[in-house]
């Protein structure tokens, strides 16, 4: 990944999103430009039309946290933007030689599988960076059946690249820009991750509307939230997530589902996994007729 080429894209298209009334600035004549001029960013910004021009050409080296925090102001950026641009700023400062090093291959503890498997009525599953499922309990796994047929299983690959995606996720176009916008934040912490670079090299290439989604250059970040699923065995359901980063696990997150008590999504709930429980038991009753 080309880190400035990655600055001056996510520079241009937040300058491209504000307009000089939303910046409280006046307008005058007709613009050609969609947005903030460069001139009017570096204004609000308090620095030269000069240094601003280099930043939005990708050259974050040097640059301090007040003018990180000045861009952030006059670009009107959200945390999950600020973070982001911070992250860039950390990439380009960073020598290359450190950072081309091959990362080590993220693995579950066992203390995190155990809290995994122990949640029986909560759908949980550990990903990496790269959307891919690591770990995850019986009831995740039926859940996202289809997901777990892929190998890697990748939520992302599933949703771009399979045509039962828009059937699982009703929400399918949130569910695809969240998950863009995910692959988006990483690729600023990590933009030498060769894995990760493969991932969207694939997805761009295969996917019309990945590419679209990648050229928007918005971000996003898991925390809470609700999604629905419309699953092919109990149908639809809309459960609550929480998504928590493992501590001392770079890359690795832990996400679990819930639906509170006495609504239809806890009885989707049971159903699924009186479903699951019953798939498991024709499975092993198939391996042991094969066996014998």
């Amino acid at each position: 990944m080309d880190n400035r080429a990655e600055v001056s894209a996510f520079l241009k298209s937040r300058r491209a999103k504000i307009t000089p009334e939303q910046a409280g600035m006046p307008v005058y004549g007709h613009r050609r430009v969609p947005g903030l001029r460069r001139g009017e960013v570096a204004m609000l910004a308090d620095v030269s039309v000069e240094y601003y021009t280099r930043l939005e050409r990708g050259n974050l080296t040097g640059v301090s946290d007040s003018v990180l925090d000045a861009l952030a102001q006059a670009l009107r950026l959200d945390d999950t933007e600020r973070d982001h641009l911070y992250a860039l700023a950390r990439a380009a400062n960073t020598m290359p030689a450190r950072v081309r090093r091959r990362p080590k291959k993220a693995t579950v503890r066992p203390s995190v599988l155990r809290i995994v498997e122990g949640l029986h009525d909560q759908p949980a599953y550990v990903r990496n960076n790269r959307m891919d499922l690591l770990a995850a309990n019986p009831l995740a796994r039926a859940l996202l059946s289809e997901v777990f047929e892929m190998e890697p299983a990748n939520t992302c690959r599933f949703v771009f690249l399979d045509p039962r995606a828009t059937r699982l996720y009703p929400d399918w176009e949130r569910v695809a820009r969240d998950g863009v916008g995910v692959l988006r934040v990483e690729v600023a912490k990590n933009p030498y991750d060769r894995e990760l670079s493969n991932l969207i090299g694939e997805l761009s290439t295969r996917s019309d509307a990945f590419r679209t989604m990648w050229g928007t250059h918005n971000v996003h970040v898991f925390t809470e939230g609700t999604k629905r699923f419309h699953h092919p065995a109990v149908g639809e359901m809309e459960l609550v997530h929480e998504s928590l980063d493992l501590p001392g696990e770079q890359g690795l997150s832990i996400t679990i589902y819930s639906a509170d008590p006495g609504t239809p999504a806890a009885d989707a709930l049971k159903l699924l996994a009186s479903w699951a429980a019953s798939q498991n038991r024709d499975a092993a009753a198939s391996q042991a007729d094969t066996e014998h």
